[in-house]
C-alpha cells in the first residue's frame, strides 16, 4: 500500500421485495482483510508509517438485536478482529475525512456504497484545492484490486482447506442430486436434494443458483428456473457448488436420467470428458492459463470431427473457431471466496502463467441447440454435456480437488437413481 489508504465497505443488505431480506452475504475483499461480516461496517486501511487498521461497526442497539440478532459493538469488534482502532459507524462522518487525507492516494472502488463515494470525492475535492500548498491529501483513486486481486489469486494453507471442504461437500451434494433423477422427476427436486444436502453437511448453501437443465436445458449455459420435468431417456445437465466458511466449489456433472447413456449420449460424453482430461494434464507451474483452454478447445475439435459434426483439417478450424458454436464459454475461472474469483487472465498481452496456489475450474462442454444442430449434429440435437472439476497448483502438478465425484460413463450411470 505504501502511504496510501483502503477504503473497504460491507456488502449492502439485498431485498428480495419490498422489507423481506435476503439471507446476508458479507462483501469478499472486507472479509478477506480484516473477517468483518456485519453489515454497515466500514473498514480503513491506513499505510505508511502510522499503518493501521480503523473499523466502524453499528453500534449495540437491544431494539435492533430482539430482530436481527446480537451486535458485536465497537468493543467487540476491536477485540475480535484486531483493530487497532474502532468505532461506532455513527461517528464516520466525524472521523474518516482525516483519515483519508492522510494516503497519497486512495484505494476504494466507486460504487461499492453511496455514502463512501461521498468521502471519497470529497477527500480528492480538498486535495486539490489545498494539496498543492501543504504537500499532503490523495490526488489518485486506484481499484482495490489493483493489491487485492493477486492476493486472493494465491490461497494460503487455510483457503485450501476451505475450498477442499467445499469442494467435498459440492460432490456430496451431486451424490444426492443425482440419486433423485428420474423420467418425470422436477428439475426443482433435484435441485432440492442437491441443496439441502448441502445444508445438511454444514455449508451455508449453494454458492451460486444450481442448474439443473434437463434434456434442451441443459444446452442453456446459465439455466436456473429448474422448473421441467425430466423427458425420458434425457440428459441431466448439474452445475452446483457449495458455499463452506465463505469459500465456494464449483461442480457440473451430467448425467442420463435413464440410467444409461443413449449411444449419441456417450459419443458427445465421450468428447468432453476428453477435454477436461487434456486440459488438467496441462495443469501445472509455469503453463499459461490459455494452454488449459487450447488443450481443451483441440479435443473438442478433434472430437466434433470425429462425431461428423465438423470436417476439415484441425488446424484450420482452430483458426476458424469452428467450434464456437458448439463450445462458446472458457473453460476455467478462478475459484476462491468468488464463485468467479478475481485476477487478470493475461498481463501486458500474454496469458497468466500458473502458480502453486491458484485454484480454478477445468470445465469443458458440448451444446448442440437445435437452432445449430443442422446436419450431421442434427443427431446429436437437444444435447447438452458439461464436466467441470475444481483444480488446485501445485509445486509439481496439479490436484484435482473434486477427484471423489467421478467422471466415467459407468460410475456417472451408477450415480443414477440410487436413493
Amino acid at each position: 500500500m505504501g502511504a496510501s489508504v483502503m477504503l473497504l465497505p460491507a456488502a449492502p443488505v439485498q431485498f428480495r421485495s419490498r422489507d423481506t431480506e435476503r439471507r446476508y452475504r458479507p462483501d469478499s475483499e472486507l472479509y478477506y482483510l480484516t473477517g468483518v461480516t456485519e453489515p454497515g461496517s466500514f473498514a480503513v486501511l491506513v499505510g505508511g508509517v502510522n499503518a493501521r487498521l480503523v473499523l466502524f461497526v453499528r453500534r449495540r442497539d437491544k431494539k435492533e438485536e430482539v430482530w436481527a440478532g446480537p451486535r458485536l459493538g465497537p468493543e467487540g469488534a476491536a477485540e475480535l478482529f484486531g483493530a487497532d482502532e474502532c468505532y461506532s459507524v455513527a461517528e464516520l462522518e466525524e472521523r474518516l475525512p482525516a483519515l483519508l487525507q492522510e494516503g497519497d492516494r486512495i484505494n476504494y472502488r466507486l460504487g461499492a456504497n453511496e455514502r463512501a463515494d461521498g468521502f471519497a470525492r470529497l477527500a480528492l475535492r480538498r486535495a486539490r484545492a489545498s494539496g498543492a500548498r501543504e504537500g499532503t491529501g490523495p490526488r489518485v483513486l486506484v481499484d482495490p484490486g489493483e493489491i487485492l486481486d493477486d492476493m486472493r489469486l494465491l490461497k494460503d494453507g487455510d483457503e485450501i482447506a476451505m475450498i477442499r471442504a467445499a469442494a467435498e461437500v459440492s460432490a456430496m451434494g451431486h451424490r444426492s442430486g443425482a440419486a433423485a433423477i428420474a423420467s418425470g422427476v422436477g428439475e426443482w427436486v433435484v435441485e432440492s436434494a442437491v441443496e439441502a444436502e448441502f445444508r445438511a453437511l454444514g455449508a451455508a448453501g449453494p454458492g451460486f443458483a444450481t442448474i439443473v437443465g434437463s434434456g434442451a436445458n441443459g444446452c442453456v449455459l446459465h439455466y436456473v428456473e429448474n422448473r421441467d420435468t425430466v423427458p425420458d431417456d434425457a440428459l441431466v445437465l448439474i452445475d452446483a457448488g457449495a458455499e463452506v466458511c465463505m469459500y465456494n466449489g464449483d461442480i457440473t456433472r451430467t448425467y442420463p436420467a435413464s440410467g444409461r447413456f443413449s449411444d449419441e449420449q456417450r459419443e458427445v460424453y465421450r468428447v468432453v470428458e476428453s477435454a477436461r482430461q487434456a486440459a488438467v494434464a496441462q495443469v501445472s507451474p509455469g503453463v499459461s492459463i490459455a494452454s488449459v483452454h487450447d488443450a481443451s478447445v483441440r479435443a473438442i475439435v478433434e472430437g466434433l470431427v470425429g462425431l461428423g459434426v465438423l470436417s476439415g483439417a484441425t488446424e484450420d478450424l482452430l483458426a476458424d473457431g469452428a467450434h464456437r458454436p458448439f463450445f462458446p464459454h472458457q473453460t476455467s475461472h478462478w475459484l476462491g471466496l468468488d464463485v468467479h474469483d478475481p485476477g487478470d487472465y493475461s498481463r501486458d498481452g500474454a496469458s497468466r502463467v500458473l502458480e502453486p496456489g491458484m485454484v480454478f475450474t477445468v470445465e469443458p462442454g458440448l451444446y448442440f441447440r437445435p437452432d445449430v444442430s443442422e446436419g450431421a449434429g442434427r443427431a446429436f440435437s437437444g444435447i447438452g454435456v458439461r464436466i467441470e472439476d475444481d483444480v488446485l497448483v501445485t509445486a509439481v502438478g496439479c490436484e484435482v480437488l473434486t477427484a471423489s465425484l467421478p467422471t466415467s460413463e459407468d460410475d456417472i450411470e451408477g450415480l443414477v437413481g440410487m436413493r
